[in-house]
């Protein structure tokens, strides 16, 4: 008798090891089986599993698009958002640092699936690929609508948005072709400037803001202007001298804390002689599209719509 009830409780004991090994095995499949996807960038190649579930984001570009997909995201850096995004400031998601400053331990703490950066944080590549799979999604400023696309389009592959992405790329290939017409038929050249706590610097072709003579086709008032980060550093003399028929004004102060004006640094008498200024031609471009963001469904679309509505 007791020889037949050892041999029950051995059994029913095999029966359960079996079930939890199948259990084991099938939780070990569904890992295998995962569907992962390797993005090729600038920095290396990326390899992430399809619709990663916790997302930091320190490029605002991506973060639009990704805002504009429906794609929730764990953190960012709150620090100068800009004011299309002021959503993420919510205390739901996790403050990451700054943009030039990512809190390595908090970003770690976070445990994220995969972790998309741009060019301020493009030194920290390394150390953030340590914690998870790290996407770099800087624009190319060479190649903009290109590499705005192919960006986009990674970040569809990546969330199963192909199809939402699609309209929209066509969307916005559609404006632009309108708004070349537009600039074809003023026949008007242009200067984009930046100011900054009441200095100037100019940007032409190639450059950050280059894709209003490259894509959207302004004639570059000087076609010499040097492409650099910071632009080229230029004098109010210089403005009225190349006199252009359009002035885009970038007001970074605007979004950076400071405290001088654009209207008030570039509106002086010596800008008052030029062209752009007699026939009410100085346009000032939304700094957090421009400026803080760039590169995303959202702020390129309002690159489009503000460059169209000051072309006469």
């Amino acid at each position: 008798m007791k020889k037949a009830i050892i041999l029950f409780l051995i059994s029913i004991l095999s029966v359960f090891a079996v079930a939890c090994g199948g259990s084991s095995n099938e939780a070990a499949n569904t890992e295998t089986n995962e569907e992962k996807i390797t993005i090729t960038h600038e920095l290396g190649k990326t390899t992430v599993a399809k619709n990663p579930k916790k997302v930091i984001v320190f490029d605002f570009g991506s973060l639009e698009t990704l805002d504009r997909l429906g794609v929730e995201i764990t953190g960012l850096p709150k620090l100068n958002l800009p004011a299309h995004l002021a959503k993420f400031k919510d205390a739901k998601y996790g403050d990451m640092g700054s943009l030039v400053e990512p809190n390595l331990e908090k970003i770690s703490q976070a445990q994220p699936d995969l972790i998309i950066i741009s060019t301020r944080q493009s030194q920290l590549y390394k150390e953030l690929e340590k914690i998870a799979p790290t996407l770099y999604m800087a624009i190319d400023t060479n190649n903009y609508m290109e590499s705005f696309k192919n960006n986009v389009t990674k970040l569809a592959e990546i969330f199963d948005k192909k199809a939402e992405v699609t309209r929209e790329l066509a969307k916005i290939d559609s404006a632009v072709n309108a708004l070349q017409k537009k600039v074809a038929a003023s026949n008007k050249n242009a200067l984009i400037v930046l100011t900054n706590e009441g200095k100037v610097s100019a940007y032409g072709p190639k450059s950050r803001f280059g894709l209003i003579h490259d894509v959207f086709g302004v004639p570059a008032v000087d076609p010499n202007i040097q492409a650099s980060t910071h632009g080229q550093s230029i004098t109010f003399e210089y403005i009225v001298e190349k006199n252009p028929d359009y002035l885009f004004v970038v007001d970074r102060s605007a979004v950076v804390g400071g405290k001088a004006s654009a209207k008030q640094t570039v509106e002086n008498d010596l800008v008052k002689n030029t062209n752009a200024y007699k026939e009410g031609n100085i346009i000032y471009l939304d700094p957090n599209y421009w400026y803080l963001s760039g590169g995303g469904l959202t702020s390129v679309e309002k690159m489009i719509q503000e460059v169209n509505n000051g072309i006469k």
